[in-house]
């Protein structure tokens, strides 16, 4: 008698494959969970890697060069320059921004203008309409430089090709419009329109001046060939042979490193959210499998009973899940194959390089291992309660609600392999500290959740008994053994606690873009001011604007080249901090503390103070970069190092958009040198005319100043956060589709109980309109307290993103409340009432037959 008790694992493949012909009928809400949080990280990765494989195919032409070096606002020596141009064939540039008159002055915009020699491009094309060769297009005819300009800027300022348009101290005749810059997506984002000149046609315009914010740039086509050895070591030779020069480099391997880096990042984010889903789907796992099972009763009992041993029934079934898990996977990781394909024509538009869709297997498999992994975690629990329950409850029609949990066995397993997920999911995270807070937060929810299903059943027990026949009916299903609150409650509150979040930080970016920031911002920057305009600037604006109120301070760049003595070394210092030591900086003196900042830590220098170089560095900035008061930091401004002691830290109002500077120097610092001014218009009352005229006096007497409107900034951002929301939203769509599906799946898992009840109701007197409002109740409760849940646990996770993360103002917006709360009402009892109504139309005879 031992042999039929030996779990023999050939035996239950043959049965699960054998069971499996009867179909899959019940497993489609399970299939459509596995697939859509597969299909999601899948799609995802997929479309990730194909715009940074693109990106990296085309690195040349991106970048315009095999290497390219930039300085900012000071060009590079004769000796660098030499090494340069040793190199290869070289194309140089500069790029800065500045106003664009019409030829009347009548009008003016501001422009993103760069400035090309006569070999560029080095790689790719440059396109115009009407197409001309670049020399044409740019060449002086009769004293008059040539530009190609966005088709925006002939818009914005009511011109045509042929027209003349004046920038600094020139006048240039607009011959094109751009069609194709090979090499744009290195240039950077930008906040006005592009036009481009010779550099021939940017001396002519007078505007590099001593403290102008300007990058010059130099790609080189090397001889020889370009791979990957060789790139590293030009980098590390030029490093080596010029360690004060103050540039940047980057090769054809890194051409766009910050769109790449923005890429992964938010690919990493929906990524999350895919997973998320996934998990949320998890639990419609669960319930399907339990749901299933209960059909599989008679089956399980037959095995037990001609001496099946757990283990070989809980093998028969596990086979089963995991086979036609296998297919759910399938499913996503086509729908995920596909998605590059699909985007790659919308992509097109939207970034100027052939993006070359493909199969990438490698996201594909980390999706499918997501998957799998998943319905393993969530099947193995009710898997094992199935293998526990004894074939003389199974033939009585117990179900599997009374079971309690599993042998430690399959706990361990489910626990392992959760594990195993969110370290996978950590793992493969661009940014690991993120995905970590993300798992975590993920944890606690689901954990609250528990928490907050348990406390509902408990407020349902203890509440008294009330007159209402389909109240009292509600009541006692949310707290009765084998009740739905707690899978309606996980199914659903999950997903809408992410739509929350993701809400209300989206709308508290779009109130501070279009409402707080533009209330409290100046409305004008006005930068590249001379010392010998800085006066007459003043009286400009101040006839223009009188109640305006106008902050001016001095501007230097400079770059940080030691810490605490020490070279930079951006490896050593947290991501977030990087920008402070990448390129330089602008910086300042100060005798008194600047405005929007206090004092965190230090004493402020005295007005009249002449001792050794001090300097005021930024609070947050400076503890990231590990800085404190006394220590020291030198900078290279106007190619002299300068060492100076911090004297304190002050803490920034950066989100008020006034002129603020990480770094401001004490007085004597810069003693004598040479600089520009840099200043803001603040004036509340301003209308849309008084601005424009502002704009329109300033140019006018001051050409080569360049003025930027802060309303068009803000405009551009809010458009930017508009478009990102979409993505996000969509994204946190699809894991409230999850939560709908496990919501199904709960009901569909519930409904052999619902039968027993509805019958026992129906052969009591009850009528199918108590029914329906006992059934009512039941989902608006539990649907009043998921949302509860949502918007508590969503309004403190926005509230940490924006104040904690962002560092701007959080605001509860009440009509996010509102529409969560009908939301979740609408979708628990429609869910409620479509899953329950077969359940009412079930006849008595067949069910009280098997009682």
């Amino acid at each position: 008698m031992a042999a039929p008790n030996r779990f023999r694992p050939g035996l239950a493949m043959r049965l699960a494959l054998r069971e499996l012909r009867g179909g899959l009928s019940g497993f489609y809400i399970f299939l459509a969970c596995v697939a859509l949080g597969t299909a999601a990280i899948a799609g995802v990765n997929s479309v990730s890697q194909m715009m940074t494989g693109s990106i990296a195919s085309e690195g040349r032409t991106i970048l315009g060069g095999d290497v390219r070096f930039e300085s900012e606002n000071m060009d590079i020596g004769e000796a660098e320059r030499g090494f340069v141009e040793g190199l290869g064939a070289v194309s140089s540039g500069a790029n800065m921004r500045t106003m664009a008159r019409t030829g009347d002055g009548a009008d003016q915009s501001l422009v993103e203008l760069r400035a090309v020699d006569d070999v560029y491009p080095l790689y790719g094309s440059f396109e115009t309409a009407p197409a001309m060769p670049a020399g044409d297009v740019f060449a002086e005819r009769d004293g008059v430089h040539g530009a190609a300009v966005a088709q925006i800027l002939l818009d914005r300022l009511g011109l045509s090709v042929g027209d003349e348009i004046l920038v600094g101290q020139a006048r240039f005749e607009l011959r094109a419009t751009i069609v194709t810059e090979p090499d744009a997506l290195s240039e950077g984002f930008g906040f006005a329109p592009r036009m481009m000149i010779s550099l021939r046609g940017l001396n002519a315009a007078g505007l590099i001046r001593p403290g102008s914010l300007i990058e010059y740039s130099y790609r080189v086509r090397l001889d020889g060939g370009a791979d990957a050895g060789r790139l590293a070591d030009l980098r590390e030779e030029a490093a080596d042979r010029f360690p004060d020069a103050g540039w940047s480099i980057r090769t054809s391997r890194n051409a766009a490193p910050a769109l790449t880096r923005n890429i992964e990042r938010f690919s990493q984010f929906l990524t999350l959210v895919g997973l998320t889903a996934l998990i949320v789907g998890g639990v419609g796992i669960a319930n399907s499998v339990r749901a299933w099972l209960e059909g599989k009763r008679g089956v399980i009992a037959t095995l037990k009973c001609v001496g099946a041993p757990s283990q070989l029934v809980v093998a028969i079934y596990l086979i089963q899940v995991m086979l036609i898990a296998a297919f759910g996977v399938f499913q996503g990781l086509l729908l995920g194959a596909a998605t590059p394909f699909l985007a790659a024509s919308a992509l097109s538009g939207v970034i100027p390089i052939a993006v070359q869709a493909s199969v990438y297997p490698v996201s594909l498999l980390v999706a499918a291992g997501f998957g799998l992994l998943t319905a393993f975690a969530f099947a193995v629990l009710p898997l094992g309660r199935a293998g526990e329950v004894p074939a003389t409850a199974l033939f009585r029609q117990q179900g599997f609600e009374g079971g309690g949990l599993p042998r430690w066995p399959y706990l361990l397993a489910a626990g392992l392999t959760l594990a195993v997920l969110c370290a996978a999911a950590i793992w493969f995270a661009d940014d690991r500290r993120i995905a970590t807070l993300f798992v975590a937060a993920v944890a606690v929810a689901f954990g609250v959740l528990r928490l907050v299903g348990l406390a509902v059943q408990a407020i349902a027990r203890a509440v008294p008994t009330v007159r209402s026949t389909p109240l009292r009916l509600a009541v006692g299903n949310i707290h009765r053994p084998g009740a739905l609150t707690p899978s309606v409650v996980l199914s659903l509150g999950l997903g809408l606690a992410l739509l929350v979040t993701l809400a209300l930080i989206d709308s508290n970016l779009r109130r501070e873009l279009s409402g707080n920031l533009p209330d409290r911002a100046p409305n004008f920057f006005f930068v590249d001011i001379q010392s010998s305009e800085i006066d007459g600037f003043e009286r400009v604006v101040s006839e223009v604007a009188p109640d305006g109120k106008i902050i001016k301070v001095p501007m230097l760049r400079g770059r940080i080249t030691e810490l605490k003595g020490a070279p930079v070394n951006e490896e050593n210092v947290p991501p977030e901090a990087r920008w402070v030591l990448r390129g330089d900086r602008g910086v300042t003196y100060a005798r008194n503390l600047p405005e929007n900042s206090r004092l965190s830590a230090g004493e402020w220098w005295a007005p009249d103070y002449e001792g050794e170089p001090l300097v005021s560095f930024a609070a947050e900035e400076g503890a990231e970069l590990g800085l404190g008061v006394g220590d020291t930091i030198t900078v290279s401004v106007l190619g002299r190092s300068i060492t100076a002691r911090i004297a304190n830290l002050r803490d920034v109002e950066w989100e008020s958009l006034s002129i603020n500077f990480v770094m401001v120097f004490s007085p004597n610092t810069f003693a004598g040198a040479p600089h520009s001014w840099m200043a803001t218009l603040t004036d509340p009352g301003a209308t849309e005319a008084v601005e424009g005229e502002v704009l329109r006096a300033v140019t006018q007497a001051y050409p080569t100043i360049t003025s930027v409107r802060v309303k068009d900034a803000l405009e551009l951002a809010n458009r930017v956060v508009g478009q990102i929301g979409i993505a996000i939203r969509a994204a946190a769509l699809v894991a409230l589709i999850a939560s709908v599906l496990v919501l199904s799946g709960a009901l569909a898992a519930g409904n052999r109980s619902r039968i027993h009840d509805a019958v026992v109701l129906k052969t009591l007197g009850a009528t199918r309109t108590t029914l329906i409002r006992a059934y009512v109740y039941e989902y608006g409760l539990l649907g009043l307290a998921t949302a509860v849940f949502a918007l508590a646990f969503g309004g403190v996770a926005a509230w940490f993103v924006v104040s904690r993360i962002m560092t701007l103002p959080s605001n509860f917006m009440p009509d996010i409340a509102i529409a969560t709360l009908v939301g979740a009402l609408v979708v628990t009892v429609g869910i409620g009432l479509l899953g329950t109504w077969r359940v009412l139309g079930q006849k008595a005879a067949p069910v009280l037959r098997e009682l």
